[in-house]
């Protein structure tokens, strides 16, 4: 705030409506940059630790990179030709020259840690991560400039087994949110880089012949990123993209029985799917595998979940060759999905609300308060400070949540005694030893949860 001031003229500080102004432009939120505040953070809480269990129950360890990496990394990966890299990226040079550039997705820099920790050659890695991310894209309902995403990345795998199994792991994901019926699933073969290579120059023949019909991005993607026309949204050229030669009917024989077999694997695991020879991905690394999980709930944004192989990345970074297949969660949309249908826990809640009435009982119930949680790790307890009457003590307890209310005044203090009323229940206060409470709350914390 110094700073901010000492570039100021002084007389224009001393105006209310100068100060007034400079206060509101410093405490408004960076736009696409959301808060989530204490009632909405049970629902992601929900969310992250139904997904932790999740990764947990498949045998998958956690990694954790940096939100901040080299911007040669997105580059090489994304692809130069991306709306990411070219439109969406929130880059710099920081104090010594180098560009660096605030992680727009996961899987760079999960691969560029895997190389520099040694952690891809000849080994068959699980990994997932959670975390934010960060595009500069216009926000709207389900898309942020910092957003938050769920990620899993599998290395050493090539076969379409381990794709049926990500796929099986986010159906099972979706069951356990209770959102199943909300989401549909597509899926796609890209094919190997040579297939996609003869595909793309018969793409830019038929896309060519139509170039006057073509959007500008399109124009632009025309003769360096053809196969990203085809991920366009915008609804004029939807009847010529619908006419476009298919990658499906270009597809090298192995990519073929891969993705035959696939489709086999979850008809066998009872995941109903649609293909869609359309669903490319918005970033070049794909190959062979893509997938989308998608609601109509959200709008515009109704991906919530895609993923699919990346065989040729770590090669592509400086690694060995090493196939590799994962994908992510935006959970933002999630939680929004996920709000329809299912009502926050109330394990946030303190059990108890220590109320604490003249200076002897402020003293000992500090000390009881920890007594308490040393023996109790599992019990959630709010002790009252800033004074205040029984009354308002006793208010603030009931609008806490608390399904009790200890109260400790001068006289229980003296006696060794505390008064528990119970503030959810009819039932009657009663007066506790002290020296008995830990096994008290224990008893009545089981009843809650029996």
């Amino acid at each position: 705030m110094l700073r901010v001031f000492v570039s100021v003229p002084p007389r224009r500080i001393q105006t209310g409506s100068w100060r007034y102004t400079e206060v509101s432009a410093v405490t408004e939120a960076i736009r696409g940059m959301k808060d989530i505040t204490p009632d909405e953070t049970p629902k992601w809480q929900f969310v992250e630790r139904v997904f932790r269990q999740l990764v947990a129950s498949y045998a998958y360890r956690e990694i954790r990179m940096p939100v901040l990496e080299k911007t040669e990394l997105f580059k090489r990966s994304i692809g130069e030709v991306t709306d990411i890299v070219e439109k969406e990226m929130y880059t710099f040079d920081d104090r010594n020259g180098d560009s660096l550039t605030l992680r727009p997705e996961g899987t760079a820099g999960c691969v560029r840690a895997g190389i520099e920790r040694g952690l891809l050659h000849n080994q068959v890695q699980r990994l997932w991560y959670m975390g934010p991310m960060f595009r500069h894209e216009r926000p709207q309902k389900g898309r942020y400039r910092q957003f938050h995403q769920l990620g899993v990345e599998v290395f050493g795998l090539a076969g379409p087994d381990i794709d049926a199994e990500l796929i099986l792991m986010t159906a099972r994901f979706w069951e356990q949110l209770g959102v199943r019926d909300a989401v549909r699933l597509e899926i796609n073969s890209l094919g190997t880089t040579e297939a996609r290579a003869a595909y793309r120059d018969v793409l830019v023949e038929y896309f060519a012949a139509h170039q006057d019909a073509l959007d500008a991005d399109s124009q632009h993607r025309l003769h360096r990123n053809p196969l990203r026309i085809l991920d366009s949204k915008n609804p004029d050229m939807q009847v010529l993209i619908a006419g476009a030669p298919k990658l499906t009917e270009h597809l090298d024989s192995e990519s073929r029985e891969h993705f035959a077999r696939l489709c086999e694997l979850l008809d066998a695991g009872n995941v109903a799917y649609r293909v869609n020879p359309r669903l490319v991905r918005g970033l070049d690394y794909y190959s062979r595998t893509v997938f989308e999980w998608i609601t109509d709930q959200l709008g515009a944004q109704g991906t919530v979940c895609a993923g699919g192989r990346f065989d040729g990345l770590v090669d592509q970074l400086g690694g060995r060759a090493t196939p590799a297949s994962g994908f992510a969660l935006g959970m933002e949309r999630l939680v929004s999905v996920v709000g329809d249908h299912m009502v926050p826990g109330t394990d946030y809640l303190p059990h108890a609300y220590l109320v604490r009435i003249g200076a002897s009982a402020e003293v000992r119930g500090l000390r009881l308060a920890e007594e308490l949680r040393d023996e109790l790790g599992e019990l959630r307890l709010l002790s009252h400070c800033g004074g205040g009457s029984i009354k308002s003590q006793i208010k603030r307890a009931d609008k806490s949540g608390a399904a009790l209310a200890l109260i400790l005044g001068e006289d229980e203090a003296a006696a060794g005694t505390i008064t528990v009323k119970y503030l959810r229940e009819p039932r009657a206060q009663q007066v506790v030893e002290q020296d008995s409470l830990a096994d008290f709350l224990r008893g009545e914390i089981r009843e809650w949860q029996a």
